[in-house]
């Protein structure tokens, strides 16, 4: 990953992308709805990822009490994601971002090792990016999801 520009302030970069709802998800289809929040990890089934998906996954409905819908998304697919999931317990929406495309959107990617990096996005029903962490590793899991709640409910659900 090489040095990025912050995302805060700015509108969020729109995707659509293939997800274990069964059909596409489209960002700005959240837009005037709720917020959204973006958790950018590795790869399914390994063991820092494990613990942070499930993890916010846990906590899916004080997120909804706050006004949001949580994201994972990964260049894993939509079978690898429902794999994942089942075996996990992970009842978030999954998103295929196998081009990595849209990390490289969100200037995540990490190119070299064909992953993305892990990072989360707050993105208010504006559509703007209001809040983001991007870990200084994909070995480490320092943001807990506690402290993205804590964000969103200074957004407020309305």
């Amino acid at each position: 990953m090489t040095s990025r520009q912050s995302l805060v302030g700015q509108p969020a970069p729109d995707f659509t992308l293939p997800s274990t709802l069964g059909q596409a998800v489209t960002l700005g289809s959240y837009r005037g709805q709720q917020h959204v929040v973006l958790v950018f990890y590795p790869l399914d089934f390994s063991p820092v990822c494990s613990m942070q998906l499930p993890e916010y996954s846990g906590l899916q409905d004080e997120f909804a009490e706050a006004g949001a819908v949580v994201l994972g998304v990964n260049r894993d697919s939509v079978y690898a994601h429902k794999a994942w999931a089942a075996e996990y317990g992970i009842e978030v929406p999954l998103l295929a971002d196998m081009t990595l495309e849209v990390a490289r959107q969100y200037g995540v990617a990490i190119d070299e090792r064909g992953v993305s990096g892990r990072a989360v996005f707050l993105i208010d029903k504006e559509g703007v990016v209001r809040f983001e962490h991007v870990e200084a590793g994909t070995g480490e899991y320092i943001l807990r999801p506690e402290v993205v709640l804590a964000r969103l409910r200074e957004l407020g659900a309305g």
